[in-house]
């Protein structure tokens, strides 16, 4: 496969592309010719490999991961940030590793001993601990007394297990958000007594994102064993769910059963993780200090209890497309009019901690940050699926113009708001910058689960996702 692809690439480069719509100097089609199948694919098998055991942020693989992609910005002479050497900037970043972990159900007709990753999985900043206790639904797991919204009105908590669903009991209402993050959720369950937080999702996997408490022990388990933890009362998960939709208040009670959960973890307060960040300095003396971010998650969720989660779609995918615009604008012999910023971002399956860390931290050389654009999740499917903010409206018509040389973008939408399931677009969208969101369309079927290996990764849309990312960043960083 890799000849075929090597003797398809050499083919292209000898001959033109038709273009249409804007035409590309002779340079930047150079450039966009280099952008072939397999460079991409094989960064992202590298980054999805057992040697980088899920570069989770903070640990060892992630920052082997990180010294080896500033390698290569070094290879395609990249410039670092002022006073950072090495391009790797580095931040804050406590994790956790859980060695591992067992649940038990303890029903009425016996015990169900839970099987890790299919039934249940320790949240991965979960505590050390092995406790017997019982159990409290508590709807969305919510206290919000100043909306007048309280999960917990008439449940004890105290010394329990705390059973939820996540989201809220108003979608459309922003005022919620705050109460759907994670930390405030684990630390509302924390401060009312609760031994731990138990989401019930469709089905579980890894989720690193959260702060480790001490003597805490959240986890997750799938609906069909929440299932079983509600049959006593002639409920199900689907219809309580439906009720709670429905009637937007707190429907929560104690259960019968009770729940036997032990953990062994490791948690590394003192971690560091890095952002990976190279420039390519623009060319016009006064627009070279703005710049174009162009980036994409680094990180994963790491190996825990024998189980690396390689994250090849989540997100070596993105991370790789980024790379290879990076090369590809190194490439060119006229650089843009305003400087380029890659940026590999370390944290954000914890919480988009490394990009919110460098949007505060950002070179001070540069006044203006003139647009950002976010790769995630761009490994799977047959075309690209992108947001975008309206204002400017010339941004869309670039990304437009672009497609019109590659013909993978399947849909557009608009970006108006990011709440707490947005990607590292969101931090410099806050600050006002002009954003594109691009994943590629799926299906997306092994999400944080050990199955997202590079088989799962097409070699053909991580090129044109960076030849539309190329182009797309190329034409908004040389407007007027």
């Amino acid at each position: 496969m890799r000849i075929l692809y090597v003797f398809i690439a050499l083919s292209i480069l000898a001959c033109p592309v038709a273009v249409r719509g804007d035409r590309l100097s002779k340079d930047e089609h150079r450039a966009y010719q280099t952008i072939i199948p397999m460079s991409p694919y094989d960064y992202c098998e590298k980054l999805a490999s057992d040697e980088f055991a899920g570069r989770l942020t903070g640990d060892k693989g992630y920052t082997a991961a990180a010294k080896w992609a500033a390698s290569k910005f070094k290879d395609w002479g990249l410039k670092s940030m002022d006073g950072e050497p090495g391009f790797l900037q580095p931040f804050p970043s406590p994790y956790t590793i859980v060695d591992e972990a067992e649940m038990t159900l303890l029903l009425p007709r016996g015990e169900m001993k839970l099987k890790a990753p299919v039934d249940f999985m320790p949240l991965l900043f979960a505590a050390s601990g092995d406790v017997t206790a019982g159990v409290v639904f508590a709807g969305w797991g919510i206290s919000a007394p100043a909306l007048g919204y309280d999960d917990y009105a008439g449940i004890d908590p105290a010394g329990k297990f705390v059973l939820c669903f996540r989201g809220t009991p108003d979608n459309e209402n922003v005022a919620f958000e705050e109460y759907d993050q994670h930390r405030t959720r684990m630390r509302t369950a924390k401060d009312k007594g609760a031994l731990g937080i138990v989401y019930i999702y469709d089905k579980p996997n890894a989720h690193p994102n959260g702060d480790w408490i001490e003597g805490f022990m959240p986890a997750m388990i799938g609906e069909n064993v929440a299932d079983s933890l509600f049959a006593e009362k002639g409920l199900t998960c689907a219809a309580i769910k439906k009720s709670l939709g429905e009637s937007k208040k707190p429907a929560s009670f104690p259960l019968g059963p009770s729940v036997q959960y032990r953990v062994v973890s490791r948690h590394f307060p003192d971690g560091v993780g890095y952002n990976i960040v190279g420039i390519v300095d623009g060319s016009d003396p006064k627009l070279k200090n703005e710049c174009v971010v162009i980036g994409a998650h680094f990180d994963h969720c790491g190996s825990h209890m024998g189980m690396t989660f390689p994250g090849a779609n989540d997100n070596a995918s993105g991370s790789a497309v980024a790379m290879e615009i990076a090369k590809a604008f190194a490439s060119l012999e006229t650089k843009p009019k305003r400087s380029i910023v890659f940026a590999l971002l370390g944290g954000e399956e914890q919480g988009l901690i490394g990009a919110n860390y460098l949007a505060e931290h950002f070179p001070a050389r540069f006044t203006k940050i003139a647009g950002m654009f976010n790769f995630d999740m761009v490994g799977e499917g047959d075309g690209a699926s992108c947001g975008y903010t309206s204002e400017p409206p010339e941004l869309l018509e670039a990304l437009k113009a672009a497609d019109a040389h590659v013909s993978t973008l399947k849909r557009t939408w608009e970006i108006k708001h990011v709440g707490v399931r947005s990607s590292d677009f969101a931090p410099f969208f806050l600050k006002g910058a002009p954003c594109v969101a691009c994943f590629s369309n799926g299906p997306h079927l092994a999400y944080h689960e050990t199955g997202d290996t590079i088989y799962r990764i097409n070699p053909d849309i991580l090129a044109d996702v960076a030849r539309l990312g190329f182009l797309a960043s190329c034409r908004w960083a040389n407007r007027p």
